[in-house]
């Protein structure tokens, strides 16, 4: 029987990294990175990347493998991630993932086929959006299918662009090609660490304040160096953002750390929200003393 594919979700800060090298020692597992912006070199401070030293020897994969200026989709990782969930087994070891995006964790386990593309659209709706900007789009999106609006932030002008696209294209809801709940793999099972919200906003804060102290700032200007500014996926990640515009002179170093925090908080709760919406997730508190137990115990249970 193949090894099962377990799946670490939940808010970022909440303790996943610590509870998936945990789970991959017990199951004699590799960790699978699920994190959009950890698959970028130099992206490490910023993304909270485990160093090579604190990883326990545990192999890891989807870290470090592109530069800044290359773009990530979902597409891109439900391909990746299932390759190496595939070699993983292959050689007889369990694939751990971990990651704090649903959506990108959802189209790796679950049965999701992406619909097509087409170019001469979606450089039509590329030159709009560099035409009217972001939030104007956004306002579009929100008239013709109001549920896609709403996982979508105002500002995020890329992922506006593929749901205007994808409606085009399908005459459907964006939504409705979304993942649905149903495993690819039926021995599939997601692990949730589950925190409170005062407990997350202040290791939320101390990460940050950690960040800034450990050189984050110094990291950005080398990034930029490297193309970061032209980055598609990139310098969307939260704090990068921030950074630049601290480096830019459109703010103080105090208010991109203090717009990091928010603006990571603001994420966390987009996360839980979208997390707790999955009845199939098996919920574990962050502080229990039992957690890797009780993950080894729904893991065992599917067997």
């Amino acid at each position: 029987m193949p090894q099962p594919i377990v799946a670490l979700v939940g808010a970022t800060a909440s303790g996943k990294t610590g509870l998936s090298l945990d789970l991959a020692e017990r199951l004699g597992g590799e960790v699978v990175n699920t994190d959009a912006m950890q698959v970028y070199r130099g992206m490490d401070i910023g993304t909270a990347k485990l160093p090579v030293a604190e990883r326990r020897g545990v192999p890891h994969h989807l870290l470090d493998i592109l530069d800044v200026t290359e773009p990530a989709t979902v597409a891109h990782f439900q391909g990746w991630a299932r390759s190496s969930i595939a070699d993983i087994r292959g050689h007889g070891a369990t694939p751990v993932l971990v990651g704090g995006s649903a959506l990108y964790t959802r189209a790796i386990v679950d049965r999701f086929e992406f619909p097509g593309t087409d170019e001469s659209l979606r450089r039509e709706l590329e030159a709009e959006l560099e035409r009217i900007g972001g939030p104007a789009l956004h306002a579009r999106l929100e008239g013709v299918d109001p549920a896609a609006a709403a996982q979508i932030e105002p500002d995020n002008g890329r992922r506006t662009v593929r749901a205007l696209e994808v409606i085009a294209l399908t005459g459907r809801p964006y939504g409705a090609g979304m993942p649905r709940l149903e495993y690819a793999d039926p021995l599939t099972v997601q692990i949730g660490v589950d925190i409170d919200r005062p407990t997350l906003d202040e290791r939320i804060a101390r990460r940050v304040d950690e960040m800034f102290a450990a050189g984050f700032v110094e990291e950005v200007e080398a990034l930029l160096d490297r193309g970061l500014a032209d980055g598609l996926t990139s310098q969307r990640a939260i704090g990068y953002r921030e950074v630049i515009g601290f480096l830019t002179g459109d703010r103080t170093l105090a208010e991109a750390i203090e717009q990091t925090k928010t603006g990571t908080r603001r994420f966390s709760r987009r996360q839980d929200g979208w997390f707790r919406k999955d009845p199939r997730i098996v919920w574990v508190a962050h502080d229990d003393p039992d957690r890797v137990a009780k993950a080894v115990g729904a893991i065992e249970s599917l067997s």
